[in-house]
């Protein structure tokens, strides 16, 4: 029985282009043996019982009927391949930080799936990737709320072992350019892992002059960008682990609230 029937129906876009490979090569240096044809690597769906196709050819489709599509199973993979990346970037593997990517995985999916994910996690690891492909496929397929969300989770691979280093801050900083995130939210997320005396102004993307009215409208605009709703489609799992970066938001007004006396 072929390995890659774990694959199950929770997987859509990330079957195809740069990451199908990754996933596809991953899922070959398991062995058939690991398979027995009954569960699904990622994700709770049943598996499908044909073999999965890989897409190579351009798709027309629009962004909007495209990111429809983006499951939690997409997420997921595209999560593994990310922190893959940033775990690596300074040279070393970190045991706190693999076991950062374990805890929060079994944290989001529970014991079981989690295992099977850092199954696969090991053999992408031992891939070379193409940070800027896989990078470009999930900026065309994940809609601009998702990708917040993978950004927030490898800060927080980062800082795992108590320290970012200037390798893993280029290495987000590159992959947040890659997946066409500003400046601003880029600034706004890695200040939530920060201890500066700006990062509330920072988190609400706003600078120190900010009168109090723009203090307001920036905390509505930023509770409407990172409300856990916004991910709601990738499954519980993710918009309970969006809760945290909401918080975030919320600390950093009520600092400002108290600072400023409104």
């Amino acid at each position: 029985m072929s390995a890659l029937k774990w694959i199950g129906a929770t997987l859509g876009w990330s079957l195809g282009g740069p990451i199908g490979a990754i996933i596809g090569l991953a899922l070959g240096s398991l062995g058939d043996a690991l398979a027995d044809g009954k569960e699904t690597l990622l994700g709770d769906g049943q598996p499908k019982q044909q073999r999965p196709r890989y897409r190579t050819r351009p798709d027309y489709r629009t962004q909007q009927q495209k990111r429809a599509q983006t499951t939690s199973g997409d997420f997921e993979v595209s999560l593994l391949i990310l922190a893959s990346v940033v775990i690596k970037a300074d040279g070393s593997q970190d045991q706190r930080e693999l076991d950062y990517v374990r805890m929060k995985f079994v944290e989001m999916y529970g014991k079981d799936r989690a295992n099977k994910a850092f199954r696969l996690f090991k053999q992408i690891n031992n891939q070379n990737i193409n940070t800027r492909q896989v990078c470009l496929q999930i900026k065309t397929m994940m809609d601009h709320a998702a990708r917040l969300q993978l950004l927030h989770f490898l800060f927080g691979i980062a800082q795992a072992d108590d320290i970012v280093v200037d390798e893993e801050e280029r290495q987000i900083y590159t992959i947040a350019g890659y997946l066409g995130i500003s400046s601003r939210d880029y600034n706004s997320i890695k200040a939530m892992f920060y201890n500066q005396s700006d990062n509330a102004y920072k988190i609400l993307e706003i600078d120190k002059t900010a009168t109090v009215d723009q203090i307001k409208r920036a905390y509505r605009k930023m509770v409407m960008k990172y409300h856990p709703d916004r991910v709601e489609h990738l499954g519980e799992e993710h918009k309970q682990g969006a809760e945290a970066k909401f918080r975030q938001v919320q600390k950093a007004y009520e600092q400002l609230q108290k600072e400023r006396g409104f």
